[in-house]
């Protein structure tokens, strides 16, 4: 797992902000149904992102940055990966998480995420962008490939030559039909330098506009409060964040 189970995003409250959130139960096509949490600025959004969590699915931490980014006048959607074999209710911190992320599929998960993507169209939401962590990293640049019509795909240290449940994000670029930003770390175990280099590479090859930031040091699930000594990092990978948004909303 990405997180801590008391970990937070390292991102300042916005004290008094308007924004209001609800539990939802979406359907996705072939009718499964999923958890997700929606999170809306009260003014309507132009913009909006579906955060794709890291291998533990919706729990609070992506809760607490669907808010993060509703402050900031963004409608946020974070979504759930185990309808299929997990259900909808609400899931304690002693949820056994691995043995359904081993049975998620590309083709599940981007189902799911195109329901979300297309709940936040249903609010008014004009330009759709995707943000995921770890294993929502790869499926976020993924989900850039899959037809969703995204308007661009950031990634927190995912893995792009990673084939989890359909082939990787490096071997679908000529797919890619959005601007990638990768933000990844350049202490992940996991996450080579080469690997970051080949997407980069792919990418620039496929005509795709991208940003590969790579983080110095920075462990795997650097974005995070408690990591204090990345604080630098995680603060100009938000920065970074909205500013892609904000180019290409």
């Amino acid at each position: 797992m990405c997180f801590d189970l008391d970990s937070a995003p390292p991102i300042p409250v916005i004290a008094g902000a308007s924004v209001s959130h609800d539990d939802l139960v979406l359907t996705a096509a072939g009718g499964n149904e999923f958890a997700a949490f929606l999170a809306t600025p009260d003014e309507p959004a132009k913009a909006g992102v579906v955060i794709y969590p890291d291998v533990r699915g919706l729990y609070r931490f992506y809760e607490e940055l669907a808010l993060r980014f509703a402050e900031r006048g963004y409608a946020a959607i974070a979504f759930d990966y185990f309808g299929r074999t997990a259900g909808v209710e609400k899931r304690d911190d002693d949820f056994e998480y691995s043995p359904h992320v081993d049975q998620t599929t590309d083709d599940g998960v981007q189902a799911d995420a195109r329901s979300a993507v297309e709940h936040l169209r249903s609010l008014g939401v004009q330009s759709v962008f995707s943000v995921g962590f770890c294993f929502g990293g790869r499926a976020s640049w993924i989900g850039a490939a899959s037809g969703h019509g995204l308007a661009g795909a950031i990634g927190f240290y995912g893995s792009p030559t990673r084939r989890r449940g359909g082939a990787s994000a490096v071997e679908r670029v000529a797919q890619i039909e959005a601007p990638i930003l990768g933000l990844q770390a350049g202490d992940d175990g996991n996450i080579t330098a080469d690997d970051n280099a080949e997407f980069e590479r792919a990418l620039t090859d496929a005509g795709v506009e991208q940003e590969i930031v790579t983080y110095d040091g920075a462990p795997h699930s650097f974005f995070d409060r408690k990591q204090e000594a990345f604080a630098d990092a995680s603060d100009d990978a938000w920065r970074r964040t909205l500013a892609f948004i904000d180019t290409h909303s």
